[in-house]
């Protein structure tokens, strides 16, 4: 589960986990946080750690008032056309809210995205993953 305040940038092959494929993000990802006051921060490697694994209870930026504690993807279907990518938001590691994300494969596109920036962005991080395990 990614940590609901990170915004993905770009792939972060440097930072080692054991399986990377089983990240939330399908990968370990640098990116930036997104409360409020701290977006130009810089992250470090233990940083990014607990923003790519969310439930980051340790960082001293998480706001105390939050909608949710992280975020989990996974595909739940995938038709060559279009892909379904289900959403949930979790809350004291219990489902808070959840929904359903399409991307149109032939368009390029998101048909369905999420209202939330950092959600669709995470979404978009997930989906592109997902894609270069499918077809490397």
């Amino acid at each position: 589960m990614a940590c609901p305040f990170f915004m993905p940038t770009e792939r972060a092959g440097d930072i080692a986990f054991p399986h990377p494929a089983r990240l939330p993000l399908g990968t370990s990802w640098r990116g930036r946080c997104s409360v409020a006051g701290h977006e130009q921060s810089v992250l470090d490697h233990k940083e990014l750690e607990g923003c790519n694994l969310g439930y980051a209870k340790s960082c001293l930026r998480l706001p105390k008032e939050r909608a949710c504690d992280a975020v989990r993807f996974v595909v739940v279907s995938d038709s060559g056309n279009s892909i379904s990518l289900q959403f949930v938001l979790e809350t004291g590691h219990l489902p808070a809210a959840h929904g359903v994300l399409e991307y149109d494969q032939r368009l390029r596109a998101w048909i369905s995205s999420h209202s939330d920036n950092r959600i669709q962005k995470m979404a978009e991080c997930f989906l592109q993953s997902y894609l270069d395990r499918k077809c490397p």
